[in-house]
C-alpha cells in the first residue's frame, strides 16, 4: 500500500478543506502515559485548514492528544491523533485541531472546488508584448 502522503492528492474531493502538499517546520509536543514530557521538531508532508500530516519518531497512538507548535511563528494549537503508519524508519501521523484553525499556517488554501485540472490552474498570466529593438547599427562591425 502506498504512504499516505502519495495518496492526499487524489482524495481532496472527499475532504472539509483542501489539502497542501508543504513541508514547514513543526514541533509536536505531548506526554508519555506517565506524564513524561515529549517534544519532537519534525516536518510537515501535507497539511490543510484542519490539521496536518508529520513524520515522528515518537510513538503515538490514534485518540492521543498533542500541541503543534508553527517553527516560523511560534504559534501553538491542540490537536488529537487521527491516523498512525509506518514508512521506513519513522511513522507517518495524521494529527486533527481541537479546533479548526485555518489561518495557524499563515497561507491561502486554494478553494474546495479547486483541481489541478480547473481551468485557472492552466490560464496563463497574459503579459504585455516586448517591442521589438531597433535595428542600431553596431560599432564593432566596420563597413
Amino acid at each position: 500500500m502506498e504512504p499516505l502522503s502519495t495518496q492526499v492528492a487524489e482524495k481532496n474531493n472527499r475532504r472539509r478543506s483542501q489539502r497542501v502538499l508543504l513541508g514547514l517546520t513543526v514541533t509536536v509536543i505531548g506526554q508519555t502515559p506517565d506524564k513524561k514530557p515529549l517534544e519532537e521538531k519534525t516536518r510537515t508532508l501535507v497539511i490543510n485548514a484542519h490539521g496536518a500530516l508529520v513524520t515522528l519518531d515518537m510513538r503515538v497512538s490514534i485518540g492521543m492528544q498533542l500541541t503543534l507548535r508553527n517553527g516560523k511563528t511560534n504559534e501553538e494549537v491542540a490537536c488529537r491523533v487521527v491516523y498512525a503508519g509506518q514508512q521506513l524508519s519513522k511513522a507517518e501521523v495524521g494529527l486533527e485541531f481541537l479546533k479548526p484553525a485555518p489561518n495557524f499556517w499563515h497561507i491561502a488554501f486554494p478553494p474546495a472546488d479547486w483541481t489541478p485540472r480547473s481551468p485557472e490552474a492552466k490560464s496563463s498570466v497574459s503579459r504585455p508584448a516586448v517591442p521589438p529593438r531597433p535595428n542600431l547599427p553596431n560599432p564593432a562591425i566596420k563597413k
